[in-house]
């Protein structure tokens, strides 16, 4: 767990590495010995209440600074379900960062099953099955609070049918700290 104080720096580290990667001038934030221990981040960027770039990594496979970094680039820049966010645009779009605990499987006998171990508006869920993965933040319970839905929904993203479910399907669990900025920033 972090405190309040290391969750801004990580909101600092993302708006930072956004700035550089439009060109804007930005400070260099210090590196901590704890931002040189592995972690798991997503960053999100929302633009006037809505979503404009949400990238991030399920594992800890790199040191927390350089997953906030980069994951904040990828968001503002390479989501393939938005255009590149502008110079512009940057003034106005709020950063959140997410900081995930590691997965945990979650065992079930059949779908009702699943459904009824989730702890909506807490737990962040991966879905596996093949090569379809996709995972909703525990953030997303806020839209879809109904866990027949919220898993529907989660399906439609990895690229299976909703009503799509077969044995084979893998679950996993998580949770977060997340952290966002207050207001605009101009």
């Amino acid at each position: 767990m972090l405190d309040p104080d290391q969750g801004n720096t990580l909101l600092q580290l993302a708006r930072a590495a956004i700035a550089q990667a439009l060109s804007f001038d930005s400070h260099e934030l210090p590196r901590s010995d704890w931002l040189e221990k592995p972690g798991a981040t997503f960053v999100t960027l929302t633009l006037r209440g809505q979503l404009r770039g949400c990238i991030g990594s399920l594992e800890a496979h790199r040191p927390l600074i350089d997953d906030v970094r980069q994951n904040a680039v990828v968001a503002a820049l390479r989501d393939p379900r938005f255009s590149p966010l502008s110079k512009a645009e940057f003034a106005e779009v709020v950063v959140e960062v997410s900081l995930l605990s590691a997965p945990e499987p979650i065992s079930f006998s059949s779908e009702a099953d699943a459904l009824a171990q989730l702890h909506p508006s807490r737990d962040g869920v991966i879905l596996e099955y093949g090569a379809h993965r996709a995972t909703f933040l525990p953030q997303v319970w806020a839209q879809l609070p109904d866990p027949r839905t919220f898993i529907a929904h989660l399906k439609n993203k990895a690229g299976l049918p909703d009503g799509f479910w077969s044995d084979e399907i893998r679950l996993s669990r998580y949770t977060v700290q997340k952290w966002s900025e207050e207001k605009h920033h101009g």
